[in-house]
């Protein structure tokens, strides 16, 4: 069986008028990190809250280690770690008492399971006797680590781990969870950074409570259903209005210096776009134009998958 599975679960807040959860069903296999990857209201979290059964579904069935979320949340509860989006331990303990704590709350030590949590442990073992709440953001974030690993957990439940990480923690962080994952520890992490898809085994797209794909982050980029161009002219303001009136665009937004613009596939060759969309933009009076195909990334695909 699989550590993770939801069968149609769905979750409203305000009485169905919203759902912050649509019918989502997926499976994690074991020793797989799998993300759910999307921006805020997602749904995201609502989900982590159903599977550490902090939340009841309204419709639809999850189990996490055979055991249903409902009928057996006490043995989940053992089974699993969970760090949630906010920082939550207690800010007041240092270190080493936030950790005695947490192994004590599930009858184990520091020492018993010492070998799971050292390698992101002696980066904090100069802080030991430091307050958590005077640690910072990175340090923080590998304390509840080692807080949800101490027991060592079958599951390892991850909410947007590294949101206002700077981007040295996050590599290391994502470092972190390959070594445990190569201990056969089971990851679901969710995050809003795209640029982290890839560090994943699988992930689901997510938008507004709905499951958009799922699938490994090279077939979904390999999936890319349209023509995409990167376009580049003096102002890029303009750029992007005139391109949103262009003759049969499906998609058009902002990527860095460039605007992206897709078309669907119509028989028409990147050649013959790149000429008309050059012609186009000279006839509204852009200078310096720069037209090029474009190799789709995993933002491309997400925004993609919303406008379809």
């Amino acid at each position: 069986m699989n550590p993770i599975t939801l069968e149609n679960i769905s979750k409203s807040y305000d009485k169905n008028v919203t759902l912050a959860v649509d019918d989502v069903s997926f499976s994690v296999d074991e020793g797989e990190i799998f993300g759910l990857i999307g921006p805020d209201g997602a749904g995201k979290t609502s989900i982590f809250r159903i599977l550490t059964t902090l939340l009841l579904p309204d419709k639809g069935k999850a189990t996490v280690c055979d055991n249903d979320v409902v009928a057996g949340y006490k043995i989940i509860r053992g089974l699993v770690g969970y760090m949630p989006g906010r920082f939550s331990l207690y800010q007041d303990l240092t270190v080493e008492e936030n950790l005695n704590f947490f192994a004590a709350l599930f009858n184990t030590s520091i020492e018993a399971n010492y070998n799971l949590i050292k390698d992101i442990y002696v980066q904090l073992e100069p802080f030991k006797k430091r307050r958590a709440g005077k640690l910072s953001g990175g340090m923080k974030q590998k304390l509840a680590l080692c807080c949800a690993l101490i027991h060592k957990p079958k599951v390892l439940f991850l909410d947007e781990p590294t949101t206002g990480v700077d981007a040295v923690s996050r590599f290391e962080f994502w470092d972190m969870l390959k070594r445990l994952k190569a201990q056969g520890i089971t990851i679901l992490v969710s995050t809003a950074y795209m640029d982290e898809v890839e560090h994943c085994n699988r992930v689901a797209l997510m938008n507004l409570g709905k499951i958009l794909s799922i699938n490994t982050p090279s077939q979904i980029v390999e999936d890319f259903p349209e023509l995409l161009f990167a376009v580049k002219a003096d102002n890029k303001h303009k750029v992007l209005k005139d391109l949103t009136a262009f003759n049969n665009v499906f998609n058009s937004y902002a990527s860095g210096e460039y605007i992206h613009i897709s078309f669907t596939k119509n028989g028409n060759s990147s050649d013959h776009i790149i000429e008309e969309l050059k012609q186009y933009l000279q006839e509204k009076g852009h200078t310096h134009i720069e037209v090029a195909s474009a190799k789709p990334d995993i933002e491309d695909c997400f925004l993609s998958l919303v406008k379809h």
